[in-house]
């Protein structure tokens, strides 16, 4: 484990030198990606009325994915033992039930907020610090919210599809709840800066490791990508409020907003 996360670190660090031309070297391209996709798109769907930024901000995420994120997380997939990947993907499950929780209470969602907070509290304590799921096996359900969900609780629509660097797909309500959501991180609390770094990029690794098998599939089956991504997310986000079963459980995906994950193997 520690071996792999010092190599992770070394792969992602490096000098400064070597950091200053990686980020260069993205800054030209994101400029070429934005100057190649001025033309306007005949026709864009009415909830993508930026459908040619968009078009040109995904080819340079997914440009940006295959030089740096996917060798990275598939080293990372390779070198690392089955059992630690599940324990890291846990243990950043189990902050994110921290933020969840505040989220199903300003959404006054008391059954949500409850089991959210009973999921932290028995993962914290009985789960070695979140690394192993034991409120899962207990039967207690996680509800994954964010501050994006909690505004279309209270009536705010998603907005136009978005596409942000890096981050991917969004909506103009999920890019300004994105602000909020950073703050609710708990990482974000971490001290020194160095070990908070360090947690961001394992997160980061971590979660594109999760979606090698998901996004290899999904090459190999959409005819157009970027329509099914979108179609997809927007459908998600949209019916996020309504998609809960009638026990107010979650229903395997939709109901908290977010895509499912990969199924292990």
């Amino acid at each position: 484990m520690m071996h792999s996360l010092l190599t992770f670190r070394a792969s992602i660090a490096g000098d400064r030198w070597s950091t200053s031309r990686l980020a260069t070297g993205l800054a030209l391209l994101l400029g070429g990606v934005l100057l190649t996709g001025c033309a306007t798109v005949a026709n864009p769907d009415p909830r993508d009325p930026l459908e040619s930024y968009n078009r040109s901000m995904t080819n340079f995420n997914e440009q940006v994915d295959a030089m740096v994120l996917k060798p990275v997380a598939t080293a990372y997939k390779e070198v690392t033992p089955a059992p630690v990947r599940t324990g890291v993907s846990n243990f950043f499950a189990n902050l994110g039930d921290v933020w969840s929780f505040v989220n199903n209470v300003l959404q006054l969602r008391g059954e949500a907020a409850a089991s959210s907070f009973m999921r932290v509290n028995v993962n914290t304590f009985m789960g070695l610090g979140g690394l192993l799921d034991i409120a899962s096996e207990l039967g207690i359900d996680r509800y994954k919210q964010d501050f994006g969900l909690t505004l279309g609780r209270w009536g705010v629509g998603t907005g136009p599809y978005l596409v942000l660097p890096i981050l991917g797909p969004s909506t103009i309500r999920d890019t300004f709840a994105l602000p909020v959501d950073m703050k609710g991180n708990v990482v974000s609390y971490v001290d020194p800066v160095s070990a908070r770094n360090s947690l961001y990029a394992l997160r980061v690794v971590d979660t594109r490791a999760n979606l090698l098998r998901a996004s290899s599939v999904l090459d190999s089956a959409a005819l157009d990508k970027y329509s099914f991504t979108r179609d997809v997310y927007l459908q998600v986000r949209s019916h996020a409020g309504e998609a809960q079963n009638a026990d107010g459980k979650d229903d395997g995906g939709a109901g908290n907003g977010v895509l499912p994950e990969e199924p292990p193997r």
